[in-house]
């Protein structure tokens, strides 16, 4: 069977290319997938955050801290976003620093939380968090993370 897809078609493009008899798609390395399969494949995408020490080292150090951080954390972690402007749709409060660098406010804004976010991969990497005066000590675009002892 010849295939119908061009090679350069990315997945998302290739699921446009069904044989009307038996719907299977395409990805660049030549596997194909059941129509369900697609489903599941895309329905699971959710974003994966590395660095979760960060945030319990924190909050034993700052208490009150502790359940706003496990509520971002939740809500992230059951989240998707392919584009800065989708993140923003969610989190009106969050500031889209660069494309990748974004600042959550945590509890009402007594708190700040900086993060570096690739889309494409679906990963969330936490760099620095601290008070709101902290934040206003440092270079957001700047700041990189430091691994604690």
């Amino acid at each position: 069977m010849d295939n119908p897809v061009p090679e350069s078609a990315s997945l998302c493009q290739s699921v446009l290319y069904v044989e009307s008899a038996n719907p299977i798609f395409f990805d660049s390395e030549n596997y194909y997938f059941p129509i369900w399969e697609l489903f599941i494949i895309f329905a699971s995408r959710l974003m994966r955050i590395i660095a979760r020490n960060t945030l319990i080292n924190y909050w034993k150090t700052h208490p009150d801290s502790e359940q706003p951080l496990k509520s971002w954390f939740d809500e992230i972690q059951n989240a998707f976003w392919d584009t800065p402007n989708q993140l923003k749709k969610q989190f009106r409060n969050a500031s889209i620093i660069t494309n990748k660098r974004v600042v959550f406010n945590i509890k009402g804004n007594s708190y700040r939380l900086v993060v570096d976010i690739e889309y494409r991969i679906g990963i969330v990497f936490i760099v620095w968090i601290g008070t709101h005066k902290e934040y206003d000590k440092i270079n957001v675009k700047e700041i990189k993370y430091v691994k604690a002892d």
